[in-house]
């Protein structure tokens, strides 16, 4: 046997805005971090990566610098990507015995070939020795369980941190998708911008996703609920506590879910009548941290007349889908060549 083969074991990544979430083949998910970086601003060297990386965000000194570099979905900034990536899998090769394994990496559907190449650079610039990009919306409905293969139509939703993607699926292909720059975090966004708004208080990032997390709702909920949050007066610069209700955070988030909600409608309405009356009898899979919005799915269900489903550990189904396609790669090149068809 091939030295080389007998250590190379093939990874899976969900390259989120928001996490990293990385599978070895035969070992299942292994890493799940926040798709965050510090860097040292004279030297350019990686300080920490992940959970401890987020915990420094808002909070560094001048010399130290904490990003997200990602956003929407793809690349924003292709230096630190590359850092963090790289220290991933370095530590991910190391742990597992790994040498340039094949990688599969989920990507947006609205991704541009500029885009794409960035992605690919990254990986391989890691040390992988293959790349292999899948669209998330597919690789979400794989994850999901979803019978891609069957001639017939499938529609899912996946709601990410950057960005909405949802695709109708048949016969192993996409047959329409749409990609939305809106998601999780244009949500924490609307929940900044309202909290300055009515009560003259600055929040974080990190505040307003942990109010979502609590109080986010597409729909009233039967209790209404609320939390202290802590932030900095904009009167006068000290900190100050107020209370917020989900009710608030409701009105707070309407308008970006009305635009993930008028994208769900508008790729219902191009899909083909065969197809269409499939997805009526299965309904729609909401999948990504989006899904776990309270009520998010008995709106939809409530603006398009559908049944909708949310898919078992709604955040783990991108990495779960390039898990499955990692034990046959050979469908993954047809899934592949469906796909660049589609373009």
């Amino acid at each position: 046997m091939n030295f080389l083969s007998f250590k190379s074991k093939d990874i899976g990544i969900d390259l989120g805005t928001a996490n990293i979430l990385v599978t070895v083949k035969g070992k299942g998910i292994i890493l799940r971090e926040p798709s965050v970086i510090s860097i040292d601003v004279k030297t350019g060297e990686v300080i920490a990566t992940g959970f401890e990386a987020k915990e420094m965000l808002g909070r560094t000194p001048k010399e130290i610098k904490a990003i997200k570099p990602l956003k929407d979905g793809v690349i924003a900034d292709l230096t630190a990507t590359k850092l963090l990536v790289k220290d991933i899998l370095g530590k991910i090769c190391k742990k597992y015995n790994v040498i340039r394994p094949r990688v599969i990496v989920g990507v947006p559907s609205g991704i541009t070939e500029v885009e794409e190449r960035a992605v690919e650079d990254t990986i391989l610039h890691a040390g992988a020795r293959e790349v292999y990009l899948i669209e998330e919306p597919m690789a979400a409905a794989i994850g999901a369980g979803v019978e891609i293969e069957e001639p017939s139509g499938n529609i899912i939703v996946d709601i990410g941190g950057g960005t909405t993607e949802i695709a109708v699926i048949s016969l192993g292909g996409i047959v329409i998708s749409n990609s939305l720059r809106v998601a999780g975090d244009e949500l924490d966004q609307d929940i900044i911008n309202y909290v300055k708004k009515e009560f003259n208080l600055a929040i974080g990032e990190s505040t307003a996703e942990q109010i979502k997390k609590q109080l986010g709702c597409a729909m009233p909920l039967m209790t209404e609920m609320s939390m202290e949050i802590k932030g900095r007066s904009l009167n006068d610069g000290l900190p100050k506590t107020e209370v917020i209700t989900s009710t608030q955070i409701e009105v707070a988030m309407q308008e970006s879910i009305n635009k993930i909600l008028e994208l769900v409608k508008a790729t219902l309405e191009k899909t083909p009548p065969e197809l269409a009356s499939d997805i009526m009898e299965k309904g729609i899979v909401l999948s990504g941290g989006g899904a776990l919005i309270q009520n998010l799915d008995k709106l939809i269900s409530l603006e398009t007349g559908m049944p909708v489903y949310i898919a078992e550990e709604p955040l783990d189904c991108v990495v779960k889908g390039t898990s499955k396609m990692l034990q046959d790669l050979e469908k993954l090149k047809t899934i592949l060549a469906n796909s660049r068809k589609r373009r």
